[in-house]
Parts: structure tokens; C-alpha cells; sequence
């Protein structure tokens, strides 16, 4: 029984000699060397070849490097093999930080007052308190939830929607696409973090802009592929979205001529709201291979029927 590791250099200089000091037991491959490949039966990667069910047959568990798992090609990931997402404190605390960024500057229109100063114009307006601004987070999981804690902590009108009811103090929440609309009423700062999957790509789109109150932000740190680029651009036009935070696009990056570069009510940061601390990160894989060792549910298991 064995590992494979298949990131970073630097990130496996730090996993390493974790893994020999808590599991000196289960012998360390760093890919592409494997060591017998019948032997491996649990791989660490952000992406996997083609056809890793023949390269390592044995293989039980596939880990996650990253939060999500959209970029790992599951159709070739053979069906035995549990997937699990990257879950730890360090990945949660950085997105928690970028969302409290953009909503605080979408929330004191921080985006505005810089456009204001290249116009060399000299021009405030009134604050408004946190509790009269509805924020909604698409997607209430590992990291939608802490969001959603530390905006409701801010004293902001915190709303929820995710595909199953997931109930949480002093949030208004919201499920299914019944009572989409609703949650769209009331968010003046919507934020996606929801995973990547056949339901919720191209989500963000026309009729959903369309729902949200006029002069809306958006602010997307799910995946590229949730947003309509065309259709944002149109409600941007026309005063619909009044600003939009980017964290993720598609492609990454952008082609050099593509309209979100200069917009000047698009902020562009290049998928860096938040990222899982390679510190912290094998805690939490030395900690599942234990729990799949004992025969428990590991944390950040998927559901690969519902592809999250």
C-alpha cells in the first residue's frame, strides 16, 4: 500500500516529511515515479492522466490538491474510486478574506470612488449601514457556509441558495429552483461559490441578472464556467449588474483582447481568492487516509452522482 503525490515541487518539499513523520508506514511516491503501481492506493493530484485506472489499478482514493473538482476528469476516474475535495482552515480563512474584500468594496462603492479618482473627480456619497445591504452566496458548503458566518458576523442581510435546504443561524436560506427567484430578490451583492457541474454551468446569465435588483453586484469566485460572459457584459451595459468581481474566468487567462481587460466596472484578480495552504493541506489528507483506514467517511468526500 502506497501513496502518489502529483503537484508542486514546492508543496511536496512540505508534504513529504509530514507523511514520513505521521504515516512512515505507507511509503511516499512523488510522480511521476510510483513505485510498484499495483501497490498505490491513494493519489494526491490537481489533474490526472487519462486512463489512471490502467496506470494504477488498485487505486481507492483520489485527493483533491484544490478546493474543487471540476479539473480532474472524473469520466476517467474509475467508479470505485472515492474523490475527495480539499478541505482545511487555510483554504476556508483565504476565501472567507476575499469575499470580505470585494463585498465591503462593492458594499462603501470602493470600485467607484477609484474610477471617480482617474477622472480626477472629488465626489463621496452617503455610507450605508451593513444591515441594509442583502447578500446572497450561491452555494452553502464547506466554504459558502463560513462565508456566509463571517458576512452575517459583519451585520449584513445574509441569504443562502443551494440545491438541498442547508439551514444556518441568522442566514435566510433557500433551496431549489422553486424558491431561486426569491433568494434573487433580495441580493444586492450575490456571490457565487457553488461547484461546477452540468446544473449550475452557464448559471449566471440574462434571466438570472434580470431577478436581482437593479444596480446589483456580482461577484463570482466559483468557476469560470458559471458565467455567461456575453450576458454579463449586456446587464453591465444597461445598469442591470452595476459591478462585477472576478476571480475565475474561461478561459484562464483571458485572451488579450477580450472586453473584461479594460471594463471599467470589471475587477479582474487571477483566481487567487483563495487557495488550500500546503501546511495545513496534508493535515487534513494524513487525517482521511486515517478516517478511510478505520473505515469512516472521509471530509470533502464527493457525491459523484451529483459531481460535488
Amino acid at each position: 500500500m502506497s501513496f502518489v503525490f502529483k503537484s508542486t515541487d514546492a508543496r511536496r518539499i512540505v508534504w513529504q516529511p509530514r507523511f514520513a513523520a505521521e504515516l512512515p508506514d505507507l511509503p511516499f511516491h512523488a510522480w511521476p515515479e510510483t513505485g510498484p503501481a499495483e501497490d498505490v492506493r491513494y493519489l494526491a493530484a490537481w489533474q490526472v492522466p487519462d486512463g489512471i485506472g490502467a496506470l494504477l489499478p488498485n487505486l481507492e482514493v483520489l485527493f483533491s490538491v484544490g478546493a474543487g473538482i471540476d479539473q480532474l476528469n472524473l469520466a476517467s476516474v474509475p467508479g470505485q474510486v472515492k474523490v475527495v475535495r480539499m478541505v482545511e482552515p487555510g483554504l476556508v480563512d483565504g476565501m472567507i478574506e476575499y469575499v470580505l474584500w470585494a463585498v465591503l468594496s462593492c458594499h462603501r462603492d470602493m470600485f467607484s470612488y477609484a474610477r471617480r479618482q482617474r477622472q480626477h473627480v472629488w465626489s463621496g456619497a452617503p455610507n450605508r449601514a451593513a444591515g441594509r445591504i442583502g447578500v446572497g452566496v450561491m452555494g452553502a458548503g464547506a466554504l459558502g457556509g463560513p462565508v456566509l458566518r463571517a458576512l452575517a458576523a459583519r451585520g449584513y442581510a445574509c441569504r443562502s441558495w443551494s440545491r438541498t435546504p442547508r439551514p444556518l443561524d441568522g442566514v435566510a436560506g433557500f433551496a431549489g429552483a422553486a424558491e431561486l427567484d426569491d433568494f434573487l430578490a433580495g441580493a444586492d451583492i450575490l456571490v457565487c461559490l457553488m461547484p461546477l457541474t452540468e446544473q449550475t454551468r452557464g448559471i449566471l446569465n440574462r434571466d438570472l441578472f434580470a431577478r436581482l435588483p437593479r444596480g446589483a453586484c456580482l461577484i463570482n469566485c466559483g468557476r469560470g464556467g458559471h458565467l455567461v460572459q456575453a450576458d454579463l457584459l449586456e446587464a453591465l451595459a444597461d445598469g442591470q449588474v452595476a459591478q462585477a468581481v472576478l476571480d475565475v474566468t474561461e478561459p484562464e487567462p483571458l485572451p488579450a483582447g477580450h472586453p473584461f481587460w479594460d471594463h471599467p466596472r470589471v475587477m479582474l484578480t487571477p483566481h487567487i481568492a483563495s487557495s488550500s495552504q500546503a501546511e495545513s493541506g496534508v493535515d487534513m489528507v494524513i487525517a482521511n487516509i486515517r478516517r478511510h483506514r478505520n473505515g469512516e467517511r472521509m471530509v470533502g468526500e464527493i457525491d459523484r452522482a451529483a459531481g460535488y
